[in-house]
């Protein structure tokens, strides 16, 4: 009998390695999880209103232009977060950042519960905002400086997968208190996974990039070797990282000089007011209202909403899947005319009264359409072409500019429906965002260019040479 060795035949790992690679992957997904948190948190600061407005409303007998302020408050919170998370991730890092916004998310949802007034309600809202425009800006920038190279996409698309269950969470939440009238603990129910957020996030490791641009090579090279189970592909990354830093952000600068770099910041303004004006958010914010006025009790107004939600997570897979396989456009494409037909049918059946079951059954089918339409599309495409269209060495700044126009047309929206659906009817009101869909696919068609496939250097190349935005890409 031949005698065994100690050795282990190439092309095969032993059971120790397994293990090893098993307890990296473990790792790795306990970090993404709880990074991911912070998008959890902001999909229930999002859909918590929806359920928790009209019964605050009349508690405190709020007017119309107030109901709006409580809703758009979180908005403009965001805005002033997400113009600041830049600057914060850069000088504080990527992880305390987070821990300053799970610790705001805390103290914004116990402010909310608490509320005594409309103006108090009011301010949580904002603190709440300035919470979710942190964790959008840093979230996903932490998963994509801790992922591997295989793994990415797929941590960073976690983030907004939260939001939406965050969102259908809520709504579940607002069903389920909706009996007892009880709008505080829609509020309030949020804090449990807000201090877990927090105390999750306080284990978290620095970022990698982020000890590198503070010169901690050796913490940073220590802190790959314990996410990379290979010592070779944590040695290649960190030479990789030390490249890319060489490259300055300079971006004010260069939108001052260089008008192709104008060109792509402003395509990706209008791909965000795009997003937010194509009227997700309004039935996020006010399905409840919507379902009013096609004459659903109240109970009923709380479960179809819980539905719409479940439909808007479920599509989100849908984008994930598709977008490398079918390219960018022809999924805006579909998206931008199944939302211009679902609200302009929405607001046919509006017009008519709404009166009998099988129309009122109608639309909440045409809304549940309207948000899969959205999700599968407009709202997680819209970001990865702003991740996509802006050249290196200003990316920070382009992205920055995009993420705080998303934050205020949202606002937009949010502080004017009520009154848009007072003054023009509800059927008018959809009628007007139909045509805005319709808008957008034009758009689209004229200015957005297919990225699929295509390496951000090529992009950048073609930007830069002055060639036409949609033909950036393909």
């Amino acid at each position: 009998m031949a005698e065994q060795t100690g050795t282990t035949p190439i092309g095969q790992t032993t059971n120790e390695d397994a293990s090893i690679f098993d307890a990296t992957r473990f790792k790795i997904l306990a970090i993404g999880v709880i990074a991911a948190l912070a998008g959890l948190m902001s999909g229930l600061d999002i859909g918590v209103v929806a359920g928790a407005l009209d019964l605050f409303g009349k508690e405190y007998h709020a007017s119309t232009f107030a109901l709006e302020w409580v809703v758009s408050a979180m908005m403009a919170g965001a805005a002033v977060g997400a113009i600041s998370a830049g600057r914060m991730s850069h000088s504080l890092g990527r992880k305390r950042s987070l821990i300053l916004g799970a610790a705001i998310f805390v103290g914004g949802t116990i402010g909310c519960a608490l509320s005594w007034s409309v103006p108090s309600m009011i301010f949580f809202r904002v603190i709440m905002g300035i919470a979710v425009g942190i964790s959008a800006f840093t979230a996903p920038l932490y998963l994509s400086e801790i992922a591997s190279e295989e793994s990415r996409g797929a941590m960073v698309s976690t983030y907004q997968l939260m939001v939406t269950v965050g969102i259908f969470v809520a709504f579940l939440s607002d069903t389920y208190f909706s009996y007892s009238g009880n709008w505080r603990w829609m509020f309030g129910v949020a804090g449990i996974p807000a201090v877990l957020f927090l105390i999750g996030v306080l284990f978290l490791p620095y970022s990698p990039r982020w000890l590198m641009m503070q010169g901690r090579h050796k913490e940073a090279r220590q802190i790959l070797l314990d996410l990379r189970n290979d010592p070779l592909e944590a040695s290649k990354e960190i030479r990789a990282i030390r490249e890319q830093l060489e490259t300055k952000q300079e971006g004010f600068k260069l939108f001052r000089t260089n008008p192709n770099f104008r060109r792509s910041v402003a395509l990706g303004i209008l791909l965000q007011a795009m997003q937010q004006l194509a009227g997700i958010n309004i039935v996020m914010y006010y399905a409840p209202n919507i379902l009013a006025a096609a004459h659903f009790d109240q109970h009923a107004q709380m479960w179809c909403t819980a539905i719409i939600g479940l439909v808007n997570m479920l599509a989100t897979f849908v984008a994930v899947g598709l977008v490398d396989r079918w390219g960018r456009k022809p999924i805006l494409y579909c998206g931008f005319s199944v939302m211009a037909v679902g609200m302009a049918v929405l607001g046919v059946l509006l017009n008519g009264g709404m009166h009998t079951q099988s129309s009122q059954i109608a639309a909440v089918f045409l809304l549940m359409i309207f948000c899969a339409g959205f999700a599968m599309s407009a709202g997680p495409l819209m970001w990865v072409l702003c991740s996509e269209i802006q050249p290196l060495g200003g990316r920070d700044f382009g992205i920055a500019v995009s993420t705080f126009t998303n934050w205020m047309t949202n606002l937009v929206v949010g502080v004017s429906f009520l009154s848009l659906m007072e003054t023009f009817g509800t059927a008018g009101t959809f009628w007007l965002f139909a045509g805005l869909n319709a808008l957008f696919l034009v758009l689209t068609i004229l200015f957005v260019p297919e990225t699929k496939g295509m390496s951000l250097h090529l992009i950048e190349d073609r930007l830069m040479k002055g060639v036409k935005l949609r033909h950036l890409g393909r």
